[in-house]
């Protein structure tokens, strides 16, 4: 059993449904709205959990009805959620519209803006339990880099799904285990070119593994030759937390060694955008060993 901190944002989902996007100044008829739990950092918390890990969670909710159930709902998945503290501000949120099993999403960081490297240091127990330390970039970015220093001091592996995507400094690019960016994020973390995302995974092997959607993973062995593991084909029902869903797969599996490891969170992947809600796709352990056992 990997055990897992993430640090991260807690937010809550609030879901649109409706046949096309609305262009500027437009007003459409929606068929359906629902809430659902979210959050990068919650999503990857209940990924790595439903799939085995134990998890600690970092992370900020707001003294209000959101940050009430988010933090209820990561306790029902089994997480520790002794480092997920109240903020001043109101829990994040994310405004997400789904057609035809797309999403655009605005996210609104409230409580998630709050969450400071002094967090870092209250969780130090955590830290020092960990196995793998997981963040992402919807909290802030001095944070993030606070705590990749303190895995580099404990000797942990640190994964960073840069997302949203910002550029990403020296000091922060050498603290990184792992980087889970897709082909956009790949280029705006290093400053580079969309195309040139082949030869940056080459230059470093092992340590960057690009997503592409259905179309599955990309890292360089350590022979600095490219790797494409394949996604697994299935009918997307909502996109939403696929990519959390993999993030947190791949920090439960990391013991396996890349391969199996990409292998098994492309499975959980896929498997997740077959059901709606970032968090109510997500599979459990079981699920997804059935469904690999099904792709052989």
């Amino acid at each position: 059993m990997a055990r897992v901190v993430v640090v991260g944002s807690i937010n809550m989902d609030m879901v649109v449904v409706t046949n096309t996007f609305p262009r500027l100044g437009e007003t459409l008829f929606g068929t359906g709205f629902s809430t659902h739990p979210g959050g990068k950092g919650a999503n990857q918390a209940v990924a790595a959990a439903r799939l085995g890990a134990q998890v600690t969670m970092i992370g900020r909710v707001g003294a209000d009805a959101f940050g009430g159930e988010m933090k209820a709902t990561l306790e029902r998945e089994g997480i520790d959620v002794r480092h997920v503290t109240t903020a001043s501000q109101a829990t994040g949120i994310a405004s997400i519209t789904l057609t035809g099993g797309d999403n655009a999403i605005v996210v609104v960081p409230g409580a998630n803006a709050e969450l400071s490297p002094e967090d870092i240091d209250r969780a130090a127990d955590a830290f020092a339990q960990a196995d793998i330390i997981l963040a992402q970039l919807e909290v802030p970015y001095a944070t993030v880099l606070h705590a990749a220093r303190r895995a580099r001091e404990l000797n942990k592996p640190f994964f960073l799904n840069p997302a949203p995507a910002v550029a990403l400094d020296a000091e922060l690019l050498d603290l990184v285990t792992l980087l889970t960016p897709n082909q956009h994020e790949l280029a705006t973390a290093l400053q580079t070119s969309e195309d040139a995302w082949a030869d940056e995974l080459a230059r470093r092997p092992g340590r960057i593994a690009m997503t592409r959607g259905k179309d599955g993973v990309c890292y360089a062995g350590s022979d600095g030759k490219l790797v494409h593991k394949p996604g697994f084909t299935v009918d997307a029902v909502d996109t939403t937390g696929a990519g959390d869903t993999f993030n947190g797969a791949l920090a439960a599996f990391w013991s396996l060694g890349i391969d199996e490891a990409v292998r098994r969170a492309n499975g959980a992947a896929a498997l997740s955008v077959t059901r709606a809600g970032a968090q109510g796709g997500m599979p459990t352990l079981a699920e997804l060993d059935k469904f690999l056992e099904a792709q052989q």
